[in-house]
């Protein structure tokens, strides 16, 4: 009963507005179109201001629904926003993307392009704007637009063409970069 008890009070805390607990509002300093970062000060393994953080991010998938982000956006997104609100200089963040199948690269089309295809604007167009301004390199494969008949002048100006997906993603995987498929 003793718990039955705690249970109950711990509701009726809940129910009453200054007893409950507001959850702190994420933390989006880079990209705020992203999941945001909360500071949780007794976590381990925080991020180190010193270190340099590098790796490449796999885009091999494309957005639940046409009006969402890329998911290799979002969470490139999520960890510049990580980083940079822990303390992480952007000079120490060494990030790269590299769209390579059909259905995550139309993500980094232009709008027009886009838009005809999805009837929505791009979604993804402001984000790519702020991963340049950030430093993030992001490639597209030209093999894979090819196969797929996309113009390569379909692509947003935020965005480099690659000669081909795989060799970028072993370029940056022989040089050290962390891989995280998306």
């Amino acid at each position: 009963m003793h718990t039955l008890a705690r249970a109950g009070a711990a509701l009726l805390l809940m129910a009453i507005p200054e007893f409950a607990l507001a959850a702190p509002k994420p933390l989006t300093p880079v990209i705020p179109e992203a999941y945001g970062f909360i500071p949780v000060p007794q976590a381990s393994v925080k991020p180190d201001k010193s270190h340099v953080y590098k790796a490449i991010f796999d885009a091999r998938q494309a957005a639940a629904k046409p009006a969402e982000l890329a998911p290799a956006l979002m969470f490139a997104g999520a960890e510049l926003n990580t980083l940079s609100a822990s303390g992480v200089p952007l000079s120490n963040i060494d990030f790269v993307i590299i769209f390579h199948t059909t259905d995550a690269d139309s993500a980094v089309w232009d709008n027009a392009h886009y838009r005809a295809k999805f009837g929505v604007d791009n979604p993804n167009l402001k984000v790519l704007s702020e991963m340049k301004k950030a430093h993030v390199r992001v490639y597209v494969c030209a093999q894979q637009l090819v196969a797929d008949n996309v113009p390569f002048d379909s692509l947003s100006p935020d965005v480099t063409l690659a000669t081909d997906g795989l060799v970028v993603l072993m370029t940056f995987e022989n040089a050290g970069y962390a891989l995280l498929s998306y």
